[in-house]
């Protein structure tokens, strides 16, 4: 199913932006990605069960603040009743924030798991906007089985292996049903819709101020809701 969320024309960033946009969250307003992460994984779970209704949902989850997103959401979904399964693309490179995320399923006895099991849903939170070049080793197969795979994916912030300022995709890179992308749609993203799908907004709460002095027209981008349907550009990038 498709679930109904309100519309609304957004503004673009560049990877760039995005990235200064989170030091100036954490160095100058004080919210942790820590916060941040629990916001998008939460909102995450919440768009994958209105729009999907899974039973079963493979979290597919890589070391950095991606895959703490998913991680998180995670969570939210065992809560929710999913049965839920995680993978991790690099274990041994989780740290932070991110770890964080996975001691606190592993105490809930959420399974991590080695190996993918089949699901009605798989979320993709294996790379994000610290992408470069190629993905390769275990993220690189774990893409290719979420492509093989006929269940519908949904992509955090960004299909992992999408260039998210130029639309360029690497090989493999994950062509998701949906993406739920975090605080602003970064540009890429306009410029690859065979890969992201439809394409989401979540409010991982950035204040206006976060934006200020960057040229970004974004007053309250989620007065409709902390989800929202992002329109499709007006011309084609």
């Amino acid at each position: 199913m498709t679930a109904v969320f309100a519309q609304v024309d957004l503004p673009d960033l560049t990877t760039e932006q995005m990235r200064e946009v989170d030091r100036r969250m954490t160095d100058e307003l004080g919210i942790q990605l820590i916060q941040m992460m629990e916001n998008a994984g939460s909102h995450l779970a919440t768009l994958a069960i209105a729009r999907y209704s899974p039973a079963s949902c493979t979290v597919l989850a890589g070391p950095g603040g991606n895959g703490g997103g998913g991680l998180t959401a995670a969570r939210h979904l065992h809560n929710r009743g999913v049965s839920v399964g995680v993978v991790l693309s690099n274990a041994v490179r989780v740290s932070g924030a991110t770890a964080h995320q996975l001691a606190t399923i592993e105490r809930l006895a959420v399974p991590v798991m080695t190996e993918p099991p089949g699901a009605e849903l798989v979320i993709d939170s294996l790379i994000g906007y610290s992408l470069r070049g190629d993905p390769h080793g275990r993220a690189a197969e774990l893409i290719e089985w979420a492509n093989a795979l006929a269940a519908p994916v949904l992509a955090l912030d960004t299909p992992s292996g999408l260039d998210l300022t130029t639309g360029e995709t690497a090989t493999p890179c994950v062509v998701a049903d949906a993406t739920l992308t975090l605080a602003l749609p970064k540009i890429g993203l306009r410029r690859a819709p065979r890969v992201v799908g439809d394409l989401y907004a979540a409010d991982i709460s950035v204040p206006p101020a976060a934006y200020r002095g960057m040229g970004v027209g974004a007053t309250a981008p989620f007065a409709a809701g902390p989800i929202v349907r992002v329109a499709a550009a007006a011309t084609p990038l």
